[in-house]
């Protein structure tokens, strides 16, 4: 099978994220898109992050029906701070049947080159990318050669089409911590399990 990757926190998941993901299953040549719920670092202060098996929960919830995404905590179980690169050959031996690519936006292909052997990950395993609203300083910033040699990659694929909203968890944690509703920004029994458990509440 061919395996997307789409890492992140998901502190919480909300409906972009799944818009993204959805999108990237029904109109790729993928079969499966993976969330890939990212650990806390333990060399990061831990700020608002909610412990992982919270932030899996809620995933797990999000995707409840589909059968095209599923949910990952493989990180979960490397030696951290984790590499990319890592998780990747992790994968590969435990899923030698399957063919993983990674999904990411264009704010984060723009500094790919910075990635701890990026050069392996774009040589073995496709990079679909989706557009991002990028911020003044990420516009400016002057392009490297790496950022050239990432860009013009075969296996770099831009998917100009995907559906993207401006919509942020960050965004999502301000909203609740304000007292007030993010209803329609995530699913309801996203909002509902959150509401329960008092997540992001002042």
């Amino acid at each position: 099978m061919k395996i997307g990757l789409y890492f992140g926190s998901f502190n919480p998941i909300h409906v972009g994220h799944l818009i993204i993901a959805n999108y990237m299953a029904q109109n790729s040549e993928l079969d499966e898109i993976w969330l890939v719920v990212s650990p806390h670092n333990p060399l990061k202060q831990k700020s608002n992050l909610l412990a992982d098996h919270h932030r899996l929960a809620m995933v797990n919830i999000a995707i409840e029906g589909n059968q095209l995404l599923k949910s990952s905590d493989i990180e979960f179980k490397l030696q951290q701070p984790n590499y990319t690169v890592k998780t990747l050959a992790y994968l590969k031996e435990k899923y030698p049947q399957n063919n993983f690519s990674l999904i990411m936006g264009e704010d984060n292909i723009r500094t790919f080159h910075k990635w701890y052997n990026y050069e392996e990950i774009l040589d073995n395993h496709k990079v679909y990318v989706y557009p991002r609203v990028l911020t003044e300083q990420e516009l400016k910033s002057p392009n490297s050669k790496g950022l050239e040699t990432v860009v013009s990659h075969p296996n770099v694929i831009r998917c100009e089409d995907v559906p993207v909203m401006k919509i942020s968890s960050s965004q999502i944690r301000s909203i609740v911590n304000k007292g007030q509703s993010p209803e329609y920004l995530i699913t309801e029994p996203v909002f509902k399990y959150m509401d329960e458990m008092n997540f992001y509440k002042s």
